[in-house]
């Protein structure tokens, strides 16, 4: 992934880790942000395998979600909450995962904020019902990206880290 325009990161600019829950695919966003300036540093997704038992596919989303903090060694998280699900399934096995991301970042130090999808569109766009391509517009505009963020857990994680950010001034006080 490229972006259009140089961000020098400073003592002062701060590591936000975004991360969109799930059991079988987990995105995760990470950027740097410093003054009202982003930087995207890298984003991606952590799969499990369905055969798998759900408590190990729970540990895999730990093991690799540490392994990412320690090599990004994130500032502040934010996660994306469950607001809604028709498959009563998906939304527990997607709680499940919920618990473990969140038991993990506070295991590790670090603070982390919840948002509801709405949040995170009204952040990145003005509109609360904003689709995925306004805000994978957003995003890639946010972020100087060339291109569209992929796969789209990885976008939607990277979107949550411009929420963390942007919401980043009332957070601190919270800390």
């Amino acid at each position: 992934m490229k972006t259009l325009m140089k961000f020098t990161p400073t003592s002062k600019s701060k590591r936000i880790l975004g991360i969109d829950p799930g059991v079988a695919t987990t995105g995760f966003g990470v950027i740097d942000y410093a003054k009202g300036d982003t930087m995207w540093v890298d984003h991606g997704i952590i799969t499990t395998k369905a055969h798998l038992p759900l408590a190990d596919r729970l540990k895999q989303i730990n093991d690799e979600l540490t392994a990412l903090c320690r090599t990004y060694q994130p500032y502040t998280a934010g996660v994306e909450k469950i607001f809604f699900a028709k498959n009563t399934k998906t939304a527990i096995d997607v709680a499940h995962a919920r618990g473990v991301i969140l038991l993990t970042l506070k295991q590790l130090g670090i603070y982390t904020h919840e948002f509801t999808p709405i949040q995170i569109k009204m952040t990145l766009t003005g509109y609360g019902q904003a689709d995925k391509h306004q805000i994978q517009m957003m995003s890639k505009a946010t972020l100087r990206l060339a291109e569209f963020p992929h796969p789209d857990d990885a976008a939607d994680a990277l979107a949550i880290a411009i929420c963390t950010a942007q919401h980043l001034h009332a957070f601190e006080s919270k800390i």
